[in-house]
């Protein structure tokens, strides 16, 4: 008699017939990447975003050159620009409202800057300061990442969270293509679909993973496409067309507000700039290709929508530069200026409750500087 045959036993009846749990067709993001500029669309867009969209991508564009400038000054050990993603990174900061949360990625220190951080305190990091060098509850930014795609869990932990709090809170994390190949983006997407977080995740797809293109980290049609095995909506929209990453990014965000869920959204756009200072981009990539890319800049797109449309003279634009040269000099004077750093921060922001070891080498230190500074006073 084998198992099978025993009084009892499980015996296996046929399967029902199977069903998707979630109807994938609405889940699938559009063939093509959403436009607005140049297009009908753009002649319902309100004009005053459009222009505070402007004024803000002119000034983001200088910000990016300024702090460019400072890595060769030394003032910066290594900056990660963002110049050509300007779109992505404004309407990143100006969809959210005052108690939600931006998580940011390394390269994203113009949406930082753009969500209100004081310019100088967003660097802090690049300049090898400060982990963070602002508080993140004041302006509901998270501390920069530097470690691929480890944000996101983290923006799915606070708006999980805040929804079982019953918090009105919505996280927008953001990420490049390449922290898509990390664990984390699968982690974080999975997770924030099985328990329908309020968060948007904005996938600024430049091209390139440092110097690994797309087509070699993935063979999925797109990024957003991505979205669908996590059961979440997926959007993929121009990134360097503000008026519509503005409105793609709005959408997700009532749709998490509502309690919709999540949503991933891909912005197509290109890195202009190498990945750091510290790159050679030339050995990966030709200059044609930065060129063409050059011709779909955020800036001319929308400067040539607004003035063809009689919403931006000479005077405006003029005014959106001299805001930005006044900016970029503000920060150009504030950095040049030496920081005063205290040795004994060491200590201060390690633990809550500072444990023996720590405030035994805590003392250590303060007693060699206590004889360092007597010894120069003595020789003086």
């Amino acid at each position: 008699m084998t198992v099978m045959e025993q009084r009892g036993a499980y015996r296996p009846t046929p399967p029902p017939a199977w069903q998707p749990r979630t109807d994938p067709a609405p889940l699938l993001p559009d063939a093509e990447p959403y436009r607005v500029l140049g297009t009908e669309a753009a002649a319902k867009a309100d004009p005053e975003l459009l222009r505070r969209l402007y004024a803000e991508l002119v000034k983001g564009r200088r910000y990016n050159a300024q702090a460019t400038a400072l890595t060769k000054q030394g003032r910066l050990a290594v900056y990660p620009s963002s110049t050509g993603q300007e779109a992505c990174e404004v309407a990143a900061a100006l969809v959210l409202e005052q108690r939600d949360w931006l998580f940011p990625s390394y390269r994203d220190t113009l949406a930082v800057v753009a969500r209100g951080v004081d310019p100088v305190e967003a660097l802090t990091l690049l300049r090898g300061d400060w982990h963070t060098g602002y508080d993140p509850y004041e302006h509901r930014v998270a501390p920069l990442s530097t470690p691929l795609a480890t944000q996101l869990p983290h923006a799915v932990g606070l708006a999980h969270a805040a929804r079982l709090k019953g918090d009105d809170v919505v996280a927008l994390a953001m990420v490049g293509d390449g922290g898509t190949s990390e664990g984390d983006f699968h982690e974080a997407l999975n997770f924030a679909a099985v328990w329908q977080a309020p968060v948007v995740f904005l996938v600024q797809n430049n091209g390139f993973a440092i110097s690994v293109p797309l087509a070699k980290q993935t063979a999925a049609p797109s990024l957003a496409h991505k979205a669908v095995g996590y059961g979440m909506p997926g959007r993929l929209v121009d990134g360097n067309d503000a008026a519509a990453v503005h409105e793609v990014l709005s959408d997700a965000v009532r749709h998490a507000r509502a309690g919709g869920g999540p949503t991933l959204v891909e912005a197509i756009t290109y890195r202009v700039e190498a990945h750091t200072n510290a790159d050679d981009a030339t050995r990966y990539r030709g200059d044609s290709e930065v060129e063409t890319w050059k011709q779909h800049d955020p800036i001319a797109l929308l400067e040539r929508e607004l003035t063809g449309r009689g919403l931006l003279d000479d005077t405006a634009v003029q005014t959106a530069r001299q805001d930005a040269e006044t900016m970029a000099a503000d920060l150009r004077a504030r950095m040049n200026q030496d920081p005063a750093l205290d040795p004994m921060d060491l200590f201060a922001h390690v633990y809550a409750e500072p444990t023996p070891q720590l405030l035994e080498q805590r003392e250590q230190l303060r007693a060699e500087l206590t004889a360092e500074a007597e010894q120069e006073g003595a020789q003086r």
